[in-house]
């Protein structure tokens, strides 16, 4: 009987004998769900929710957040993965590929009796030599020098396991003109820049990116212009509505001139800033034909409205807090607080805004800002589910393009690294003494779930091409040796462009091997937690805690 029965005869146990086999089965199964997503030629997964809404993908960090894991071990390695994703932006799938595998191979030592201490112990020597062997095998990038095509092979390599090989390559000219431009030397990259705007309308390859912003709303009076060309853009904070009092106050007045007086007053409040912003704008425009747009995070009355628009100017109300940021880094100027005083130095400039109606919404796109920092990618697709796709596909390949330029180096891919980390182990090996060989030796086996993955999952006989690319790696003076998924050969990833992101062979590294070893080590495992919500058999009794 276990001891923690005798503490506590309510508890749940899983003794020794099966804890370890109930961990190795999890990772296990849950290896099996998702190792046909792997790579560019993986299949896809359909989620349909509990409200009806379908998600198609082979998104790992989708597949695992949309799934509801109910197995402790299971639910550990999912989240554990999906962190993955939160650092790097991406490397879930292979990183629940390289637990389960680590612990499938080691489960081959444990039935010979091996202690799982020891395996362990082999598994931590060969994690440490495969970081740094890493830092030996990584081909490191000037990153203050232009590097257009390796950013768009990077982008590319990422994207193409998300979606077919068309839009890939199409969102990934997007994402390096996304990262261009909101990219300073010395300076963090901040993602939070590009803006992305969808539409359900067209077709998912009329994505496209915008060199400024996309406004989700319009201008309020129906005589505005719907396209301006060479505009200046005035940002402003700035009420031009009718006031009411903050304090509550009572105005008494004897006769009907008293009163229109009054309102007169406080209309001229309002008007006298309308006014003002008039003659800015025509003291910048003068007689030419340049656009002026009035961009206001609060509201314009149709009053207000109906002068402006007289007066040729485009205002917009309400602007959203997110894009009075972005408009200032996309157009230049500043936003103003105040009318007083104004300065040509706060006004932004854009080549173009026009104004796009789809159904009944009103979109504004603000084109053609120069040296901007801020952009906008605008997603169109057929339906909610392609645009959910081509989302989370740019999500990664901005996050891969971002961790490129930060790490200074990119690695090699199409299974080359697991290949070369392979070959390198069983060289350590021979370095090492006892039992640990088995950890060591297990660890390498477990690498190469990655190429034999990829291989399966082209229809290759995986075999033969695992096999092919040993000996090629081997016999070959350059070790940078992948898969070519298409014929089965081998091929140099650097010729065709096939590049993974250092830091996350890292993670997956770190990671991978840290979850297999903490469950290598479970002995028991017990639910002994309060039981809450459960009613007492006698009603008079009072709620058991």
């Amino acid at each position: 009987m276990s001891r923690v029965k005798v503490v506590n005869p309510n508890a749940d146990v899983i003794g020794k004998n099966h804890a370890v086999g109930m961990n190795i089965q999890a990772a296990k199964s849950l290896m099996g769900v998702v190792k046909s997503n792997l790579g560019p030629t993986g299949t896809m997964k359909m989620l349909v929710s509990g409200a009806g809404t379908i998600k198609i993908t082979k998104d790992g960090k989708v597949l695992l957040d949309e799934m509801q894991l109910q197995h402790p071990t299971a639910a550990l390695i999912a989240r554990t993965a999906t962190a993955q994703d939160d650092i790097t932006g991406d490397g879930t799938t292979s990183n629940v590929l390289f637990t389960g595998e680590l612990l499938r191979q080691a489960s081959i030592h444990l039935a010979e009796g091996l202690h799982p201490r020891v395996i362990v112990e082999g598994f931590e020597m060969a994690r440490d030599r495969c970081m740094a062997f890493v830092e030996e095998f990584k081909d490191k990038i000037d990153t203050k020098s232009e590097n257009s095509e390796l950013l768009l092979n990077v982008a590319k390599s990422s994207i193409r396991t998300k979606v077919h090989q068309k839009l890939a390559d199409h969102l990934a000219d997007i994402v390096v003109r996304c990262i261009k431009c909101i990219h300073k030397p010395d300076v963090p990259i901040d993602l939070h820049m590009v803006e992305i705007m969808h539409m359900v309308h067209k077709s998912d390859m009329d994505t496209r990116y915008i060199d400024g912003l996309v406004l989700d709303h319009g201008a309020r009076h129906p005589n505005m212009a719907k396209r301006s060309e060479d505009c200046f853009i005035f940002i402003s904070n700035v009420s031009l509505e009718y006031e009411k009092s903050e304090v509550n106050a009572g105005f008494f007045y004897s006769t009907a001139e008293e009163r229109e007086k009054q309102i007169a007053a406080e209309r001229k409040f309002t008007d006298d800033k309308v006014k003002k912003i008039i003659a800015f704008k025509e003291k910048v425009c003068g007689n030419s034909k340049k656009g002026f747009i009035l961009i206001n995070q609060k509201g314009i009355d149709p009053l207000s409205l109906d002068l402006l628009q007289k007066a040729g100017i485009v205002g917009i109300r309400r602007a959203k807090r997110r894009n009075m940021e972005r408009l200032s880094l996309a157009c230049g100027g500043f936003a103003v607080n105040s009318v007083e005083n104004l300065d040509e130095k706060c006004l932004g400039h854009a080549d173009l805004v026009y104004e796009h109606v789809l159904g009944e919404d009103k979109f504004t796109f603000v084109e053609g800002c120069k040296n901007a920092r801020s952009c906008t990618v605008l997603l169109n697709g057929a339906n909610d589910y392609t645009i959910r796709q081509i989302k989370d596909a740019l999500r990664d390949g901005l996050r891969a393009v971002r961790n490129v330029l930060e790490d200074g180096a990119v690695i090699a891919g199409a299974g080359a690294f697991e290949i070369a980390a392979y070959n390198d182990l069983i060289k350590f090996k021979k370095t090492a003494k006892g039992r640990v060989k088995l950890g060591i030796d297990a660890y390498a086996k477990a690498l190469l779930v990655v190429p034999k993955t990829l291989a399966e999952n082209s229809g290759l006989d995986v075999q033969q091409s695992i096999i092919a690319l040993l000996e090629e790696s081997n016999k070959s003076g350059n070790p940078k040796v992948g898969l070519d998924l298409s014929t089965g050969k081998c091929l140099i990833p650097k010729s065709v462009g096939i590049w993974d992101n250092v830091r996350v062979k890292r993670q997956l590294l770190h990671l991978g091997s840290l979850v297999a070893m903490q469950l290598l080590l479970v002995d028991e495992v017990i639910r002994a937690g309060r039981k809450f919500n459960k009613g007492p058999s006698d009603p008079n009794q009072p709620l058991a805690m």
